[in-house]
């Protein structure tokens, strides 16, 4: 019997902004390692992906890591894979985009290691049903896509284990189905378990075993390297491994030779999908917490087998609707890299938005880094270098826009200092308010959401050791979708506890209303006058923005005394991602808090501050009142 072979890849990446030492920590002890100690034992070929974002930091580093990879390229023992550069998630992308993300990937390959590679890692695995005709415009062959993708077609299991063909607008890819079972067995269970399972793939006749994941899964994720290393996973694995070679039964191969010597199976059409955790997570939690309830009921067997591949969450863009903090900021960046394309494509503003596109902090489950400030902050940097060159000469202007794709208006207001987006639909707020200056918007705080996981924790104990809390009594949930100037009124007899936890209702509010919008350009800055459009905004008679040409932005308040209590406080939050200067007249009772969420990680549950919420707190009798906001330093 012929050995069946298997392709084996492994995926190193780090996104874009991630910290120093969260690099250097990774590449010593997870991608360093583990490729010195297959290339040791001869563990080869392999397939490597690595990311652009750990390609730039490992070449600013002089790290000996890319040293070795390229000794292995050159000797034909490991098999390099494309992407998008910046490792973003292809659908997501302007088609344009997407082919010259992938193009930056092969041009800095061909300059690194000297090589042309033809495969693509498909960040996420996110596929959907138009990408084989850019994929193919780029220069891909083959695409490495979950077997999960095939199962959700009506794919059986045994037909998993081969290559098949595909194409869109005519233009065809080939697929490799990556074995879930492979993943799942590798590291985290004995090694004799692989081996059995690959004894099982070759007997009954299959000529290719598929396997690539995450890097970070040998030495990187918690527990990880002293199970891999110290307690010597790998090494056993190794073992293992190479008596299996040794005695014919297993051939190690890359995914170049499979494509030519594996004959496809045949066409294949797969549907909008990803890896099967992913799109549980894209669900909105009510529909997350069914989901997982239904999978109980169902059952462990019943679940691994053919029909579970049919219980399934949603696709990938879900997350852009469930997180309005990840749509701002792909809908910025789609409309800058417009916008750039139109001013002829200056090559800095391209790499700042192709920076941008990376996928982490647009996405939250287990992983995802929506919920780390630092990512999205890096996003926001690069639109802010982007669009900062692209309107280095622009006056101050404003457009009406659906910018956020929901169906109503935005004022988009900028200039060549600073961008802001208003939002007449959603209370007059501002969602965004970037300085170039600095790099920051300041408006990306991220609102507090009872997410799925924490609906169906279980209790777990805090660090004291006091008494048992469940996740959920961590992480206070707002009403409202965080942004700038978020007006309410609140009673009298409120505390800030009370108000910092979301325990509370307002004597009114318009976070939710619905304002008219007027806009004048008026003594060298632009004027939005807002007023309520229905009686559900009781006695606010005006809201006033004014925006100047260096961003500086000054909120005016109008309202009637006589529609509140007396005794009730006329009270605009405004959360804040950092520290910028604010001036409020007459000066009020100010309350100041953390704004912190509980999210879930490979770790456990984190703790994160995401900005701090300012609440001047102005009595209802005096009928008026001015808040002033940072704006950049002539």
């Amino acid at each position: 019997m012929d050995p069946i072979r298997f392709a084996f890849g492994v995926h190193l990446h780090q996104p874009t902004g991630n910290f120093d030492h969260v690099f250097r920590d990774h590449v010593d002890q997870a991608y360093l390692p583990f490729l010195q100690r297959v290339s040791e034992r001869d563990f080869l070929p392999v397939t490597l992906h690595i990311s652009g974002p750990l390609l730039e930091w490992l070449e600013q580093h002089s790290d000996g890591f890319l040293d070795l990879v390229g000794r292995l390229v050159s000797d034909g023992r490991v098999e390099l894979l494309l992407a998008g550069f910046y490792e973003p998630i292809l659908a997501a992308l302007p088609r344009a985009d997407r082919v010259e993300q992938i193009q930056w990937m092969r041009e800095a390959i061909e300059r690194r290691f000297g090589i042309t590679a033809t495969g693509l890692w498909l960040t996420e695995r996110v596929w959907e049903p138009d990408l084989p005709a850019d994929l193919a415009e780029a220069g891909v062959r083959f695409v490495l896509v979950d077997d999960h993708h095939f199962l959700v077609s009506g794919f059986e299991r045994h037909q998993i284990h081969t290559p098949w063909t595909t194409e869109s607008d005519g233009k065809r890819v080939t697929l490799f189905p990556i074995d879930e079972r492979l993943r799942y067995l590798v590291p985290f269970r004995p090694p004799e378990e692989t081996a059995g399972y690959l004894r099982e793939l070759r007997d009954a006749g299959h000529r290719l075993a598929v396997l690539a994941d995450d890097g970070e899964k040998f030495g990187g994720w918690p527990g990880t390297r002293e199970w891999v290393y110290e307690r010597g996973w790998l090494d056993q694995f190794l073992d293992v491994m190479g008596g299996m070679v040794a005695q014919g039964e297993v051939q190690l191969t890359t995914f170049e030779q499979a494509l030519n010597e594996v004959p496809s199976a045949g066409i294949a059409y797969l549907p909008t999908a990803s890896y099967r955790e992913m799109e549980g997570w894209a669900l909105p939690p009510t529909a997350a917490v069914r989901l997982a309830r239904l999978e109980h009921d169902l059952g462990k067997e019943r679940l691994e087998g053919a029909d579970g591949a049919l219980v399934r969450g949603a696709h990938w863009r879900n997350f852009l609707a469930k997180y309005a903090e990840a749509n701002r900021m792909h809908k910025k960046m789609m409309a800058l890299s417009a916008l750039c394309r139109w001013r002829g494509d200056p090559p800095d503003a391209r790499r700042a938005i192709g920076r941008a596109q990376c996928n982490d902090a647009y996405w939250h489950g287990v992983f995802g880094g929506l919920y780390l400030p630092h990512l999205r902050a890096a996003v926001w940097h690069n639109l802010a270098l982007a669009e900062a060159e692209l309107r280095a000469d622009d006056p101050l202007a404003h457009d009406m826009a659906d910018f956020d794709a929901d169906g109503h208006e935005e004022i988009l207001i900028h200039s060549a200092k600073f961008s802001a987006v208003v939002s007449p639909d959603r209370g007059g707020v501002v969602e965004e308010y970037t300085l170039f200056e600095t790099g920051i918007n300041y408006a990306d705080v991220l609102t507090r959401r009872r997410e799925a996981y924490l609906q169906l924790a279980a209790p777990v104990a805090p660090s004291d050791g006091v008494a048992s809390i469940e996740p959920a009594e961590l992480a206070p949930v707002d009403t409202d979708t965080r942004a700038l100037v978020v007006d309410r009124v609140l009673p009298a007899g409120l505390t800030l506890e009370a108000y910092e936890r979301g325990r509370y209702q307002p004597v009114a509010s318009w976070a939710r209303a619905v304002f008219r919008a007027s806009v004048e350009h008026k003594d060298q800055g632009i004027n939005i006058v807002l007023r309520p459009t229905t009686e559900a905004a009781p006695g606010l008679i005006e809201k006033r923005l004014r925006f100047d040409h260096a961003g500086r932005l000054s909120v005016s308040y109008r309202w009637d005394p006589s529609a509140f209590p007396t005794d009730a406080f006329f009270a605009p939050e405004i959360s804040l991602a950092r520290e910028l200067q604010l001036d409020c007249v007459p000066t009020p009772d100010l309350w100041v808090f953390a704004i912190a969420t509980v999210a879930k990680s490979e770790r456990g549950f984190d703790k994160t501050v995401q900005g701090e919420s300012f609440t001047p707190r102005w009595p209802v009798a005096l009928g008026e009142a001015l808040v002033v906001l940072g704006g950049s330093r002539e």
